[in-house]
C-alpha cells in the first residue's frame, strides 16, 4: 500500500496570512448513546436526524489477507441518530433481501442524497453469495424519512429500499455527486478477492480511470439509470480514496473538485494535483499542489460572493506531508495526520493551501464524514453561503466516526490493535471572532515546484529534484541562516517537466542548517537543508 522507504524533507512554509472570508473553526465533542465506532460508511439526513449505513466497525485494514476486511468487521445494522438529544436507534439488515443486505454491509460505497432519497452505489466486502470479497454492481435507493420512521418506531424497514444492477455500478473508493440534474460517479476502482499487499495473487484491481455520468430516473416506485458519455483519463483520473467536494466555480456555476487520492500510476504515492469538473468537462489544475489531507477525510465547503472565493476544508486523515513547528515534513510512508487545512480558490481560478492553527484532537478524520447541520444557509449543492452567516458562532456540522489511530505510522506493524473505528462525534462551529491564531499559507502549494532534496540530512553531496510546470530559466541557490549565499547556479531555457540535479557544497559548508531555493518565473520553492559535520 505504502512505500517502505522513509524520506523526510523540511520545507519552509510561507509567510502567515489569511485569504478570504473564512471564519475560525472550533470542534466540540458530544456524546451519542448507542452509536458504535464506524468508518467508511454512508449517511443520509432528514429533519435533523441521520441515517448511517455500511462501513466497518474496526480500524485500519490489516495487511494479512486472512484478516483484512474480515466479514466480522462489516457493519450490518442501520443506525438513526438524533444529535440534538444524543440518542440513537438501530435495526438489523437481516430482514432485507440478500442482495441489499450484502451491498449495504460493505465499505467505501459511493453515495449521494437527492431530496429525500439516498443513492448508494458499489462498495467492497465479503459476499456469501459469491463466496468471495467483491465490489458490488448495485445501486440501492433508500427513502430516508421512511427508514428513520421505521427504525425509531421498531417497524419493518424493507419497504424503504429499492435496488437495480449494472456492471457500471461496480465501483468502490470513488465518489457519487451531482452537478445540477446529472450524477457523477468519479474515480474509484473495482476490487475482487482478498486484499493482499504481501505480493500474493489473491485479488484483481481495476481502476475506472473515469468520470461516469448518469441520469437517475426515480418516480418513487420505478428506478432506472441512463448512462451518458464518460470521461476517461488513465493518468489524471486514476484515483481512489480521495476527497470529492462540491464547488461554486469562478463563473458562479456548480462544479466538483477531485482532491489528491491514490495511487499515482508510476509511484505508490498520493497525487498532489487536483481535477476540476463541471458540466462542460474536466481539467487538471497545473499550478496547484495539495500537500495536506491526501486520503478521504471529513470535509467542509463554503463560498463567499465577496471576492468570489471558494473554501474547501479538510479535517485530519492521512497524508504524505504534515507540519512540524512551521516546517513542512515529507513522509513517504504516508502517515495519519492531525492537520486541518483549507484550499482557497479565487475569482481567477487560482488555488492556494492554508494550514489552520488548530488540529484534530488525535490521529482522526480518515474515513470520517462531516454530516451537515440543518438550518445553515447553503447553495443547492450543499456549499455553505459564508456571506449569509449572521451569527458570530454557527454550528455547521458534525465530524462523525472514522479511523482513530494510536500513532502516525502503523500500517507495517498493524496487528489490529493500533487503530479502531472512532466512536467520537464533534460539533463543528464557524466562529467569526475571537479565534486563536491565523491560517498559515503554504507558499509551495501555489505555483510550487514539488521540490525534493535528498539525502537530507546529508554530507553536502545532494540531489535536487523539482517539477517545472512551464518552461523557462531556473536558478538554484543555497544560503545559510543569516541569508549569506554560498552557492548559485542558473540555467536558461529549461523545458517543462521533472528535473534532477546532483551537486556538492561540502567545500562551502561544514555542518549546520541551510536553505536551498529553486526559482523559475513565478514559481518558487524553499527547502530546509541540514548538513552533517565533516
Amino acid at each position: 500500500m505504502f512505500k517502505h522507504i522513509l524520506l523526510v524533507l523540511a520545507t519552509i512554509i510561507g509567510a502567515t496570512g489569511v485569504n478570504g472570508q473564512w471564519p475560525g473553526v472550533v470542534l466540540k465533542p458530544i456524546s451519542v448513546t448507542g452509536l458504535p465506532g464506524l468508518q467508511s460508511y454512508v449517511y443520509g439526513t432528514h429533519d435533523g436526524k441521520w441515517v448511517i449505513i455500511g462501513g466497518r466497525t474496526d480500524g485500519l485494514h490489516r495487511r494479512q489477507p486472512s484478516v483484512s476486511f474480515a466479514d466480522a468487521g462489516n457493519n450490518k445494522f442501520v443506525y438513526v441518530v438524533d444529535p440534538a438529544t444524543g440518542t440513537s436507534w438501530s435495526a438489523s439488515l437481516t430482514s432485507l433481501p440478500v442482495s441489499i443486505q450484502e451491498q449495504l454491509s460493505t465499505t467505501n460505497m459511493e453515495f449521494h442524497q437527492r431530496d429525500t432519497i439516498l443513492y448508494c452505489i458499489g462498495g467492497y466486502g465479503y459476499s456469501a453469495t459469491a463466496g468471495d470479497h467483491i465490489t458490488h454492481d448495485k445501486l440501492t435507493a433508500i427513502n430516508v424519512p421512511c427508514l428513520i420512521e421505521a427504525v425509531v418506531s421498531g417497524g419493518p424497514i424493507a419497504g424503504c429500499f429499492r435496488q437495480i444492477s449494472d456492471p457500471a455500478f461496480a465501483v468502490t473508493g470513488g465518489h457519487l455527486d451531482r452537478i445540477y440534474d446529472v450524477f457523477y460517479l468519479v474515480g474509484g476502482n473495482k476490487f475482487t478477492g482478498r486484499y493482499n499487499p504481501m505480493g500474493g495473487a489473491s485479488y484483481t484491481q481495476e481502476y475506472t480511470n473515469q468520470v461516469r455520468k448518469l441520469m437517475i430516473h426515480d418516480d418513487g416506485t420505478t428506478l432506472s439509470v441512463t448512462q451518458l458519455p464518460s470521461y476517461t483519463d488513465a493518468t489524471n483520473l486514476h484515483r481512489r480514496d480521495y476527497n470529492l467536494v462540491a464547488q461554486i466555480m469562478p463563473d458562479g456555476k456548480e462544479g466538483l473538485t477531485m482532491f489528491s487520492g491514490v495511487f499515482q500510476p508510476t509511484a505508490d504515492l498520493p497525487f498532489l494535483s487536483c481535477v476540476n469538473i463541471d458540466s462542460a468537462g474536466y481539467v487538471v489544475n497545473p499550478s496547484f499542489s495539495q500537500y495536506y489531507n491526501h486520503y478521504h477525510c471529513a470535509n467542509l465547503v463554503g463560498y463567499s460572493v465577496t471576492g468570489n472565493e471558494m473554501h474547501s476544508m479538510f479535517f485530519g486523515g492521512i497524508a504524505r506531508y504534515y507540519d512540524s513547528a512551521g516546517v513542512l515534513v515529507q513522509d513517504d510512508n504516508v502517515p495519519f495526520v492531525k492537520t486541518i487545512a483549507r484550499v482557497v480558490r479565487d475569482g481567477a481560478g487560482a488555488m492556494t493551501e492554508y494550514k489552520l492553527p488548530v488540529e484534530m484532537p488525535g490521529y482522526l478524520g480518515a474515513s470520517a464524514e462531516l454530516i451537515p447541520a440543518p438550518g445553515v444557509p447553503r447553495y443547492e449543492n450543499g456549499v455553505i453561503k459564508l456571506d449569509d452567516l449572521t451569527s458570530d458562532t454557527t454550528l455547521v456540522g458534525y465530524v462523525v466516526g472514522g479511523i482513530n489511530s494510536s500513532a502516525a505510522n502503523i500500517f507495517f506493524v498493524n496487528t489490529g490493535t493500533e487503530s479502531v473505528a472512532s466512536t467520537a462525534v464533534y460539533e463543528v462551529y464557524l466562529v467569526k471572532s475571537g479565534t486563536s491564531g491565523i491560517d498559515r499559507k503554504n507558499e509551495q502549494s501555489k505555483d510550487g515546484l514539488d521540490l525534493a532534496v535528498y539525502p537530507n540530512p546529508g554530507d553536502g553531496a545532494i540531489t535536487v529534484m523539482y517539477n517545472l510546470r512551464k518552461g523557462g530559466d531556473v536558478t538554484i541557490a543555497i544560503a545559510d541562516v543569516t541569508g549569506r549565499e554560498l552557492w548559485r547556479k542558473s540555467v536558461a531555457g529549461m523545458e517543462a517537466g521533472v528535473h534532477k540535479v546532483r551537486l556538492s557544497i561540502s567545500d562551502q559548508a561544514n555542518g549546520g542548517t541551510y536553505f536551498l531555493t529553486v526559482t523559475s518565473g513565478g514559481q518558487k520553492s524553499v527547502q530546509k537543508l541540514v548538513l552533517e559535520s565533516h
